[in-house]
């Protein structure tokens, strides 16, 4: 098996490569995330996730690095992680009102062949209309400034929910067939 390496200190993320039994290592990317949506969300989230990859990959001589990033699109407005809790209450209160779009993309870059794999997933997700009380209690319980949108589709945020169209695992951070389909394409099968 090849040397893996997860370009993301995301726990949602390593959980969910542990869960489909991928031995990798982790190593953080130091690139500053854009948020500019200048050739849309797909373009932007792949862009980013190449940054991160191509980052921690400069750091290795073999292996393939995997490079993600996760952001909500309201409108034509980017939500992504909260810079304080008043910002998280406010994205999620948006995010309740109407439907939105959940966008990772996804970076591999496979080091000895120089091989580079770029895509990207969308999910719709429509919630739950929420009043601020909701939103505070259940920013008492679990802690949004760790999450793109301000919510954990996996966790307690599920009760949000009310349905989603697309992959479920989009919104918790990784599209894993989506993942899985890039891999196959530099030999790594999954199962």
């Amino acid at each position: 098996m090849r040397k893996i390496i997860l370009a993301s200190q995301s726990k949602a993320r390593q959980k969910l490569l542990k869960e489909i039994g991928l031995r990798f290592q982790v190593a953080q990317s130091a690139v500053k995330e854009s948020r500019e949506l200048k050739r849309g969300c797909a373009a932007l989230v792949m862009r980013n996730a190449f940054k991160k990859a191509k980052d921690v990959a400069k750091r290795f001589k073999s292996g393939v690095v995997i490079g993600a990033d996760t952001v909500v699109l309201s409108g034509s407005r980017i939500i992504g992680k909260p810079s304080s809790m008043s910002d998280a209450l406010r994205s999620l209160k948006l995010l309740s009102r109407k439907p939105q779009w959940v966008y990772t993309g996804i970076a591999i870059i496979d080091i000895e062949n120089k091989g580079l794999f770029l895509d990207y997933e969308k999910t719709k997700i429509y919630m739950h209309p929420l009043t601020n009380r909701q939103i505070r209690n259940y920013f008492k319980r679990v802690s949004p400034l760790d999450k793109s949108g301000s919510f954990d589709i996996q966790g307690l945020g599920s009760i949000f929910i009310e349905r989603i169209e697309g992959c479920f695992y989009n919104v918790v951070g990784l599209p894993l067939a989506k993942l899985t389909k890039m891999l196959q394409k530099i030999n790594i099968d999954v199962f």
